[in-house]
């Protein structure tokens, strides 16, 4: 991680006790380089909220095309450009993006959504910067999952979120900006999690409820989930493109293209 100061907005990695918010970030990237990279002749990726940077540096790995990775935080595009320097990082607010028209092949943008003010002018800015018919992959915390009991448009507990959105609205969000041929799925709890819920109740919770406890005796749970964490990785999720399963989407996928 360097010397980028842990705040609890961005994931990074090989941190203790961050693993599972790791690993479910990491898969997404590990779809996207293996189905969007590897298998085919893409040129210019943006990586539109870029944060520590692993993110566009794995992609920039997977076949060696050019990434460029935009992320408004100054300490953050420091630390990406000493940490990765297959990429090159430009500080930038992303509702205005230093981008022309039909600039790039594949637009990403991984768990940043959320965090934006300007929600609906990125996204448009983002189908503009994108070549005809080119792909864009969003990711973003399903609310239903992520924060039970939330409604749309209420203020999420968690203080780096603007707003968090289920599947409809995701969709809506991504028609009005101008995308079109859009593939909804999600990010699943592969077996081993899954049983290990079976056991001791969600995960998130347990993550969540392990952060307020400190002082207190550990419980069975916590124990378990110390035991648990530094094992999660990539293969402990999947993706998952079944609509009826959406209610065991822990984030949102969304695959949009722009008009050819």
């Amino acid at each position: 991680m360097g010397n980028l100061a842990l705040t609890g907005e961005r994931t990074v990695p090989n941190v203790p006790g961050e693993e599972y918010w790791f690993a479910r970030h990491d898969v997404v990237y590990r779809w996207i380089a293996d189905t969007m990279i590897t298998r085919n002749s893409t040129r210019i990726i943006i990586d539109a909220g870029s944060g520590e940077g692993w993110g566009p540096a794995s992609l920039a790995h997977a076949a060696s095309p050019f990434v460029i990775g935009l992320e408004y935080d100054e300490a953050a595009v420091r630390h990406a450009t000493d940490a990765y320097p297959d990429v090159q990082f430009i500080r930038a607010n992303l509702a205005d993006m230093p981008l022309g028209v039909s600039t790039a092949d594949l637009l990403v943008s991984l768990q940043v959504m959320e965090h934006l003010w300007s929600l609906p002018q990125f996204l448009r800015r983002c189908a503009e910067i994108l070549r005809p018919g080119a792909t864009a992959v969003f990711s973003t915390p399903n609310r239903p999952v992520f924060s039970p009991g939330l409604k749309r448009g209420q203020v999420p507990v968690n203080p780096f979120h603007v707003e968090e959105f289920d599947a409809d609205q995701m969709m809506g969000l991504l028609v009005t900006a101008g995308f079109c041929d859009i593939e909804m799925g999600g990010v699943v709890h592969g077996r081993r999690l899954s049983e290990w819920e079976i056991q001791h109740g969600a995960i998130t919770g347990a993550l969540l409820n392990s952060a307020t406890v400190d002082g207190h005796p550990p419980t069975s749970v916590t124990l378990a989930l110390a035991h648990l964490l530094p094992t999660i990785s990539a293969e402990d999720f999947t993706l998952n493109w079944a609509r009826p399963h959406e209610s065991a989407w822990q984030d949102l996928v969304a695959i949009a293209r722009t008009p050819s």
